[in-house]
């Protein structure tokens, strides 16, 4: 059972709030490392969110990817739907996941594995090879920028293995998938609507790119919507559900939304970095104090996909995660 997103969409135009868009910390990794992680985890710990620059992901590689999205995204719909439905991979339009929610958007969902990857493309790009090669040449490079910052957070909070975080997603099973998001102009009036609802990302990490078109908000407070103003020239990162967990809630996994303009269209590419299915998920011994208890159980990464799937949609997921008998995981895994 693949988890993608949990999301709360609605179809109805979004209120005019006239709330000034926020800068988020932007950290060039190209700066003294012991600084760059202490920068990093105080973004983690009051945003959940950040920006980075000097990243290393070559520009040309980057070129190639936004290329190759804009023209599946170009096809003609009777095109595009040969590429789908998404279930949970390929392509899909308005309808975000399997419990009806709807948004503003079309999308590719594919896995990052290589053989994956070559598979899908033959019924995405006209020219597979190219678009696979594409595809994995943005993947290697994303994945080693997540690494990269997974082992400067373990050094900023002082974890023994600096690679405690990074080999989650290092290891060669691991469940991360790629997606591509459009949120296409429209003609009707300038109205704003949801694009992809309100959701926290379930993985690790995310590494996430967009033109220079705004959309996406996030809720650091309940019930607060702050934009984040759109910057194509660094990447966004974001906490995810499980680094919660590792990090004991020294970090929290933002809520964040993706709103549609009916003027603009907004393309985006996010990277979701996730561990091997079987995967144990558990916080290293450096966030359990006395002082700070463990707050979450070890438990493997398809326990929480198949249990989060099951859940309501605006639930607390890793509280009711946490709650859930033994037995209950296992009804949810067969």
């Amino acid at each position: 059972m693949q988890l993608i997103a949990m999301v709360v969409a609605s179809p109805n135009p979004v209120r005019n709030e006239k709330i000034l868009a926020i800068d988020l910390p932007m950290i060039d990794l190209s700066a003294d490392r012991s600084e760059v992680g202490k920068l990093i985890v105080r973004a983690c710990e009051e945003y959940g969110f950040f920006k980075v620059i000097n990243h290393g992901v070559p520009e040309g590689v980057i070129a190639e990817m936004e290329q190759e999205s804009v023209n599946f995204f170009e096809k003609p719909l009777a095109e595009k739907q040969r590429a789908g439905p998404a279930n949970p991979f390929g392509y899909g339009c308005k309808n975000i996941g399997f419990n009806g929610d709807m948004g503003e958007v079309e999308f590719l969902l594919l896995h990052t594995n290589p053989l994956s990857i070559a598979q899908r493309s033959k019924s995405i790009s006209n020219d597979p090879s190219k678009f696979g090669s594409a595809m994995n040449n943005y993947i290697r490079a994303v994945r080693e920028l997540a690494c990269e910052i997974l082992d400067l957070m373990a050094e900023g909070l002082w974890v023994r293995d600096p690679s405690y975080f990074s080999k989650m997603i290092r290891d060669v099973e691991n469940d991360s998938f790629f997606r591509i998001n459009h949120y296409p102009s429209c003609c009707n009036n300038n109205t704003t609507r949801v694009g992809f609802g309100e959701h926290s990302d379930p993985q690790i990490l995310t590494i996430l790119r967009s033109n220079d078109v705004g959309g996406l908000q996030i809720s650091p407070d309940h019930g607060v919507w702050i934009p984040v103003a759109p910057d194509s020239a660094a990447f966004c990162v974001n906490v995810g559900d499980v680094l919660q967990a590792m990090t004991n809630g020294r970090f929290v996994s933002v809520r964040h939304r993706a709103l549609s303009y009916s003027s603009q269209s907004r393309m985006s590419m996010a990277y979701f970095g996730a561990p091997a299915l079987q995967a144990r998920v558990s916080a290293p011994p450096e966030m359990v104090t006395t002082n700070r208890p463990s707050l979450y159980r070890p438990f493997t990464w398809a326990e929480y996909k198949a249990t989060a799937y099951s859940l309501s949609l605006g639930d607390n997921r890793l509280d009711l995660f946490i709650n859930c008998k033994d037995d209950d995981h296992k009804k949810l895994l067969d």
